[in-house]
């Protein structure tokens, strides 16, 4: 490990930091990779190697998540992004094929609870879907920062899904469980990109899951995609058409990407040998249970401390949804300061999203713990400073 990286600690939102020894590890990959002379950049996706290495990583994600057998899944490219018009296609071909005589009447249901799950629900609505939204606390409070008591939701009548965000990296808040008020019956879509693999949670309970590597498995390049296998069933693009339901492009298309294993295009395999290796390494580190245990306890530090100072830090007010991934936070005319200092000690990236500005510290699973106590220690110096008390 160089000097330099030692000293820095990076709580960007993403792309988040990565072990040193994976990186070691795939600079390795991408000169020699399994001792084969040719860097795995080089080497054809269609070839043996690519094929077991997808099949490896496949594996280890099933074994960390429980994944139960009728689900697959795949890898795809776009990011989050992508699936907010994949999530779309895919689950409307799929009621075009199980109820066509109603789809034409289905609203696509999205809980939005910050930036992201908005966004979601905006694309949903570019692309013509009857969008209903659920929830919506920025209605109500002028900006996102809580999730509205479950009584106060609206679904709609026999919609064709339901989406939500499970993890609002811009606005720190975040599901403390899967919503006990849905639907029985209706796919459940989740957005998971920023909080996989952090906890243990029931995948059955799950039509869709998607998630973009950056922030918690890897590098940005491709989104891991976990479907229930008869979410593959769909219609045919002229049935589809007959109805007035948009046709899916085949490189979104879910069933297409299985039938081929993730290879009907050419999937960048240095991108999943990344994913891998951090697979890897949450198998031999206690996996998610373990990781579950090191999340909360990062998290609860940094918010004991923000609660110490009610007139310095302003914060999600509630307990039950802030986040343990991106802890976000307010200082008023202190913030300029606190960010020049922090990058003067290598602290990079605590800076708000650029739309709601203000403090976010980002603890994603490859957050050293004593890294979150440095940050802690600069930040009692900080206020015993510039704070009279």
């Amino acid at each position: 490990m160089s000097a330099k990286r030692s000293q820095i600690l990076n709580f960007s939102a993403g792309p988040a930091c990565l072990p040193t020894k994976i990186l070691e590890q795939a600079a390795k990959d991408l000169i020699d990779y399994a001792e084969t002379g040719i860097s795995l950049a080089e080497l054809s996706h269609r070839s043996s190697i690519c094929s077991n290495l997808i099949k490896s990583t496949q594996n280890n994600l099933r074994k960390l998540l429980g994944i139960p057998d009728n689900y697959s899944i795949l890898f795809m490219q776009g990011g989050g992004t992508a699936q907010f018009s994949a999530v779309v296609y895919n689950l409307l071909a799929y009621q075009v094929a199980k109820n066509p005589s109603t789809v034409s009447n289905m609203k696509c249901d999205y809980i939005v609870t910050g930036s992201w799950g908005l966004k979601a629900a905006h694309e949903a609505k570019r692309l013509g879907a009857m969008v209903n939204i659920v929830s919506d606390p920025k209605k109500i409070d002028g900006k996102y920062g809580r999730i509205p008591d479950e009584s106060t939701w609206n679904f709609s009548q026999n919609p064709a899904y339901i989406h939500y965000c499970d993890n609002e990296t811009v606005d720190g808040v975040e599901f403390a469980e899967f919503p006990k008020s849905l639907p029985e019956g209706v796919p459940v879509i989740c957005d998971m990109s920023s909080n996989i693999l952090s906890r243990e949670f029931d995948v059955s309970k799950y039509a869709v899951i998607y998630a973009g590597a950056q922030k918690n498995f890897g590098i940005a390049g491709i989104t891991m995609i976990i479907v229930r296998n008869d979410i593959l069933e769909r219609a045919d693009a002229p049935n589809c058409a007959k109805l007035g339901i948009p046709i899916t492009p085949v490189i979104l298309d879910y069933k297409t990407t299985s039938d081929c294993n993730s290879l009907y295009n050419t999937l960048p395999m240095f991108n999943v040998r990344v994913a891998n290796l951090v697979f890897e390494n949450l198998l031999e580190s206690g996996g998610v249970a373990a990781q579950e245990r090191i999340s909360k306890r990062k998290a609860e530090k940094l918010y004991s401390l923000l609660e110490k100072y009610p007139d310095v830090f302003e914060i999600v007010p509630g307990k039950g949804y802030r986040s343990r991934m991106n802890v976000t936070f307010r200082m008023g005319n202190l913030e300029e300061k606190f960010i020049s200092e922090s990058k003067d000690l290598g602290f990079e990236g605590l800076k708000g999203h650029r739309s709601v500005g203000g403090i976010r510290a980002s603890f994603y699973n490859a957050m050293p713990e004593d890294g979150v106590d440095r940050l802690i220690e600069f930040m009692e110096t900080f206020v015993k400073r510039y704070v009279s008390m």
